[in-house]
């Protein structure tokens, strides 16, 4: 508890009976996260999260393993195109990672806003502005939430918006933001597939404090995400991209509709049971498969001609 109160202290938190929990960043950037009893049976928890630095990209991912060349080179273009993309997956499946990576195929002339809880991603490019969301004082005041700091964004003129990930109801700000002409976004979600990922994102929506129908968040998200990139923790300790979807319109009975673009196939466990497999192409063109040559890019289509279509 002593030191519990040291580390409450220096982040200006308050831990007690009152307040038996406290969420927190450290100087070097860990997260840390407190839990005392009575709400831990098992005593004092003291959990921190150190991140390493940020020093990969996607040229990085795909000598791990967790992505195929082609499929580097497709998430690359669909940054360029400004596509709204959904990073999805389970807690330490690798999103934050995913996201730092392709926030680096972002270009240096644009202007970002990060917008988190606690401040993760570590962007290289100059004209970056970090956004935090702090809690509550010990009095209770000064709290400033992700859909205050998401308001002020939008005054910042941003060329790309990036939430390290949504939680609550500010998923619909960051729905209607990728509506309203700020395209681009990136964003993490937790959930276990593409599908879920939507009914998620749209779930969130409805936490907001705007009364919408059930109706209308459903469409907005399927407008407003073109990609979902699934990815996933193995049992070897390995994190793959386990699917690369596109987002399309809801069908006639207004569910969501999903397309695999890319998909990882497990072929089995080698001799030191690291899992084998390949992200390959699922054979299906995008809806936006020719806005590489529309919007000057197509020169950097090399590896994914056969999901890409060239204007004639």
């Amino acid at each position: 508890m002593a030191a519990v109160r040291n580390i409450a202290e220096y982040v200006n938190r308050r831990i007690d009976a009152d307040h038996p929990s406290m969420d927190a960043r450290l100087p070097d950037g860990s997260r840390v996260h407190v839990i005392i009893p009575p709400c831990s049976r098992v005593g004092v928890c003291i959990s921190i999260r150190k991140f390493q630095r940020s020093f990969f990209d996607l040229d990085f991912l795909v000598k791990q393993g967790s992505l195929s060349p082609e499929t580097a080179e497709f998430l690359q273009l669909v940054v360029l195109l400004h596509k709204n993309a959904i990073i999805s997956g389970g807690t330490g499946s690798g999103k934050t990672s995913l996201l730092n990576a392709l926030s680096k195929t972002i270009p240096e002339a644009e202007r970002i806003v990060v917008i988190e809880d606690s401040s993760e991603l570590q962007l290289h490019q100059p004209h970056t502005v970090y956004l935090e969301a702090q809690p509550a004082r010990p009095d209770g005041k000064g709290q400033v939430t992700i859909r205050q700091l998401f308001a002020d964004s939008l005054r910042m003129r941003p060329d790309r918006i990036i939430v390290g990930e949504v939680r609550r109801g500010e998923a619909l700000d960051l729905v209607q933001s990728m509506l309203s002409g700020h395209a681009g976004a990136l964003s993490t979600v937790h959930a276990n597939t593409p599908r879920d990922a939507l009914i998620r994102l749209e779930t969130l929506c409805l936490m907001s404090d705007v009364s919408l129908p059930v109706y209308v968040a459903r469409l907005q998200v399927a407008s407003a995400i073109h990609l979902v990139v699934q990815i996933a923790r193995y049992a070897d300790g390995s994190r793959r991209i386990q699917a690369i979807s596109e987002v399309l319109e809801l069908d006639e009975h207004q569910n969501y509709r999903v397309q695999d673009l890319y998909r990882f196939e497990a072929t089995g466990l080698d001799a030191q049971g690291k899992l084998q497999g390949q992200l390959t192409a699922c054979g299906v063109r995008p809806t936006f498969a020719a806005e590489p040559w529309r919007m000057g890019f197509g020169d950097r289509v090399k590896l994914t001609q056969g999901v890409f279509e060239r204007l004639e």
